[in-house]
């Protein structure tokens, strides 16, 4: 962190602050090459996704035994072409993901000894896109025993909705918005619980929230929210899993998920949520008010 501190100022006070897909770049890049440079000598190396090339390479150097990639994400190709749907769609904002950090992924996957994957989805991605099923290895991901439903639940008024995760084009803000105005329901509330990455976003929720009372926005902990929500929606583009999704299923929240998402595999159709096709504000809309709880 204190490495990484005398770049801060190359975000804030050059055109940087203007392009998310470089931000995100260059931030992943540096954190790679400060680790890289501070790695010991060992036996096996765990990276992240996006995040790994140059410690591989180090890694490599120092003769680690093993590398291995850990993938929030559905194969990079996937995540690409989910991306460019999204940001076509909605225009205003555009992807974290460019050519760049494209190819950088795809040299971490060609280096790597295995890679992980939380869920079928992404699993099923990487061997369409030629990856060996011998190379992926699944795993479990899991959720924080905090997250249960209440001792007892509060009794209140109104219907609320609730969503967990990054404010973005690609996590299908617009698509849940565009779903929660038709929901002609004075009395429905409509909680986001998470940060924007761009401007361009803060500006459009701002519009947003001006031209429906009913939305807000609460960074933090979702776990009070999750508590008083009658369904959590996750209208992402393409998630590896999502893990805002999963703790809502575990504190008895029910959810309506994308298919293009490792989340629908958790998801039982009406009997703890949905899965509906990814970008159909209409279809989240029919399926709102048939998921409120008891």
């Amino acid at each position: 962190e204190v490495a990484l501190d005398r770049y801060r100022w190359m975000f804030r006070a050059t055109p940087l602050r203007f392009s998310h897909s470089w931000r995100d770049y260059l931030a992943a890049d540096l954190f790679d090459g400060v680790v890289a440079r501070a790695l010991p000598a060992g036996d096996v190396f765990v990276g992240f996704g996006g995040r790994a090339r140059r410690c591989f390479h180090r890694a490599r150097m120092l003769g680690y035994r093993r590398l291995v990639l850990e993938s929030a994400t559905s194969h990079v190709a996937n995540v690409w072409r989910q991306h460019a749907l999204a940001t076509r769609v909605h225009a205003f904002e555009t992807s974290w993901l460019n050519a760049a950090q494209y190819r950088r992924t795809l040299e971490e996957y060609a280096m790597a000894d295995e890679i992980v994957v939380t869920s079928e989805y992404s699993r099923e991605s990487f061997l369409r896109a030629g990856v060996p099923e011998s190379k992926l290895r699944r795993r479990v991901q899991p959720v924080a025993s905090r997250f249960a439903p209440p001792p007892r639940r509060t009794e209140r008024r109104g219907f609320r909705v609730v969503y967990v995760g990054r404010l973005q084009v690609t996590k299908g803000i617009p698509v849940l918005l565009d779903a929660f105005a038709r929901l002609r329901d004075s009395s429905a509330e409509l909680v986001l619980v998470g940060g924007c990455a761009t401007n361009a976003m803060e500006r459009y929720i701002k519009r947003r929230i001006a031209a429906d009372p009913r939305v807000r926005v609460r960074p933090g902990d979702p776990l009070a929210e999750l508590h008083q929500a009658d369904v959590l929606v996750h209208p992402t583009y393409e998630d590896g899993l999502g893990l805002g999704p999963l703790e809502a299923l575990a504190a008895g929240v029910p959810a309506i998920v994308t298919e293009d998402t490792g989340m629908k595999e958790y998801v039982v159709p009406g009997v703890n949520g949905h899965v509906v096709p990814t970008g159909d504000d209409h279809r989240f809309r029919s399926l709102l008010p048939a998921l409120k709880r008891c």
